[in-house]
């Protein structure tokens, strides 16, 4: 279908749920910014588009975190779902219903779902064996069990990957496991797990992968799986878990990943019970002619594009028609940091800046493939002061007062450059194409383009010179009238990037703006008295945002700490304490004072640096992560503290004997802790 197309379309559009455990950042809202730029776009074109999304409210960790609250997880992700949409109302992001996964409606559609694969042949059972935490009596989800790796033995390993050498394993495979949920050692123990059997979709996958459903980096991505071979996917989980019990069962409830694609159907479902007009199965019936439409993140590919066809076409639902991809957000090119600041909160950089700025910033990078999207903050800002402000805005900056103070406010009767205005107004297929297939880069690159077109004209008119002569005035207003006309249809292109500026230009230009009104010419027409529309960037709001994004550091708290009253001011306000430890683990530890004898680089490490430790008498080798905040020079000859009796680890680079102390968030901002003058080498801290 292409974008010129006349004829009407259906639409049904999501956005991959975020998760309810947790606040909006600027890494999330570039996916809602361009789901909502290609919605706004649809709709404007007069197609029948829906945009639903909702919270994924289910599984383990939201169980977990609940606990440590002191809350029911019912109550938190009530709470983050009012959060969650006015970050999203805020940004301009416009839902036309957002739900939960913790519904009725995707309760129902998840027991219909799993009954029809259950009655089709295509769910099984199998024991397995699993980690159990004997304490809290439940089954530990790989992410809930650390270790030594398996491969190489470095200690604090994930469940499923270790840090240090790359390997990847089973959680029963890790050496010393315990449990991240209560630091008890785990035991091995059988369950009876439910299996959705996906080899025996391979085939329909295959095709449905290659038939332009995907794109091609996807596609070709997805191939490895299949020449490895498709395995049964685990759909169970066992009690306690939150989330909803799979038929017929009390102790087994559904896989967060089963349910959550099914809050698409289940969000669309609260809409059309809502609004009588819509058709559920006009949408998702088998034989449906609408289009489908997920727009998701690069990680959760797999789920979108093999688990999730493969249940529907089983489910006997229809499969999406396109799945797009896009990359990551890095900020300044790297990884978002929270000690640097760059770990951006949405609702951080609404206390700070113009959400407009970054839909606009978002739109300029966005393009179809599955790239890697860096929000550089000097670039930010002057690509927002160049464009919207000193391009876009600057030309009906330059031409509104004169229609106001010498023509009453009311634009020519004629277009006096039709020509010029021919170029503005056949732009609009193109400009609408790249729309349509996600390259909205290269849509604003062509609006800019015109823009300078538009303040090139104005600036060779010079209306500022012509007005001093009377007998010039009709030329004043018609010059400054095409500036008006071109200055709308630039705001028309642009209105699905910026919807909040389109708004205030209908405001000034006493119209709506729409596709259907770009080619016909405004004359003889009434406007209002032209207003700053918006501000240009100001880099120090931006480091204001940046630095208040330092202060938001999050860190596990239990549910007593998380009810006492702490002074904002405080350290702890920032920085909650962790779990409580006995007295008889912290007399465990020994503290000693040590002198740094030796520091230097390690090749190949980012963070680690080596250090010698002068103990008094006896050395020890330490890697430790503080490369960020110091340079080994500046760290001979001081004394440390270290953690003397710590078991030896052996990492990639060699065996580090012990661990020194440091305080603050990270990065930069990390101390050595120096003691006092008259410690000596070896002796024990008390």
């Amino acid at each position: 279908m292409t974008a010129t197309s006349q004829s009407t379309r259906q639409i049904l559009v999501t956005s991959a749920l975020p998760y309810a455990n947790g606040p909006i950042h600027l890494g999330h809202m570039l996916e809602y910014i361009q789901t909502d730029i290609w919605v706004r776009f649809q709709k404007m074109r007069g197609h029948e588009c829906h945009y639903v999304c909702a919270d994924d409210a289910h599984g383990t960790p939201i169980m977990l975190k609940a606990q440590q609250l002191g809350i029911t997880p019912e109550e938190m992700i009530a709470q983050t779902n009012i959060e969650h949409q006015q970050d999203f109302s805020d940004f301009g992001v416009a839902f036309d219903n957002y739900h939960s996964t913790h519904s009725d409606e995707n309760r129902q559609l998840a027991e219909m779902i799993y009954n029809r694969l259950n009655d089709n042949g295509f769910i099984s059972t199998k024991v397995i064996e699993q980690l159990f935490d004997p304490e809290k009596k439940m089954f530990l989800p790989d992410r809930f069990v650390k270790g030594d790796c398996p491969s190489c033995g470095s200690e604090d390993q994930n469940g499923d990957n270790c840090d240090s050498c790359g390997a990847t394993y089973s959680p029963t495979e890790l050496k010393n496991p315990r449990s991240v949920v209560s630091g008890a050692t785990p035991v091995l123990k059988e369950s009876e797990h439910y299996f959705f059997e996906l080899p025996k979709f391979q085939n329909m996958l295959q095709e449905w992968t290659r038939s332009g459903a995907l794109q091609e980096e996807m596609a070709n991505k997805l191939a490895e799986w299949f020449e490895d071979g498709l395995r049964n996917w685990d759909i169970s989980r066992d009690a306690p878990y939150f989330g909803f019990n799979i038929p017929g069962t009390t102790d087994k409830y559904f896989y967060v990943w089963l349910d959550a694609p099914i809050g698409y159907m289940g969000s669309f479902k609260n809409l059309c019970d809502k609004n009588s007009n819509i058709d559920f199965d006009a949408f998702w019936a088998k034989d449906s002619t609408a289009e489908l439409y997920h727009f998701i993140g690069k990680d959760i590919i797999y789920f979108h594009s093999l688990f999730w066809p493969a249940v529907l076409e089983g489910a006997g639902f229809r499969k999406p028609t396109n799945v797009f991809a896009h990359g990551f957000v890095t900020v300044n090119g790297a990884k978002m940091s929270k000690s640097k600041g760059t770990f951006i909160k949405a609702r951080t950089y609404l206390e700070h800046l113009n959400p407009e700025y970054l839909r606009y910033y978002y739109g300029a990078k966005l393009t179809s493939r599955i790239d890697d999207l860096d929000l550089n903050l000097e670039d930010f800002a002057q690509r927002v002061n160049s464009d919207l402000v000193g391009k876009v805005i600057n030309i009906a900056s330059r031409c509104a007062g004169f229609i106001t103070k010498k023509f009453d406010g009311t634009l020519s009767s004629t277009i006096s450059e039709p020509e010029l205005m021919a170029q503005f107004i056949d732009a609009q297929d193109e400009i609408a194409q790249h729309y349509e297939n996600r390259d909205f880069s290269k849509a604003v690159r062509q609006i800019m383009a015109l823009a300078d077109k538009a303040n090139q004209y104005i600036a060779d008119k010079e209306p500022w010179q012509l007005v001093k002569d009377p007998a010039k005035s009709d030329e004043v207003q018609d010059v400054c009238s095409v500036g008006i006309n071109l200055f709308r249809i630039l705001v028309t292109y642009l209105k699905p990037i910026v919807p909040n500026l389109a708004k205030q230009v209908e405001d000034f230009m006493n119209m709506e703006l729409t596709w259907q009104s770009i080619s016909q010419p405004v004359v003889n027409h009434k406007i209002n008295k032209f207003k700053a529309m918006m501000q240009r960037v100001d880099m120090k709001h931006v480091e204001a945002m940046v630095t208040d994004s330092k202060d938001t550091l999050q860190a596990t708290i239990d549910a007593p700490a998380a009810k006492k009253a702490l002074d904002p001011n405080s350290p702890l306000a920032k920085d909650p304490i962790s779990p409580e430890i006995s007295f008889e683990d912290f007399s465990k530890i020994d503290l000693r004072i040590a002198r740094i004898a030796k520091a230097e680089h390690v090749k190949g490490a980012d963070k680690l640096l080596r250090l010698e430790l002068d103990l008094g008498g006896e050395s020890r080798q330490i890697f430790a992560g503080i490369k960020s905040a110091y340079q080994p020079e500046q760290l001979e000859g001081k004394l440390t503290v270290m953690v003397a009796n710590l078991a030896p680890r052996k990492m990639r680079f060699g065996m580090s004997e012990g661990m020194v102390l440091a305080a603050g968030p990270g990065g930069e901002e990390l101390w050595i802790l120096n003691p006092e003058d008259g410690a000596q080498p070896g002796m024990r801290v008390k």
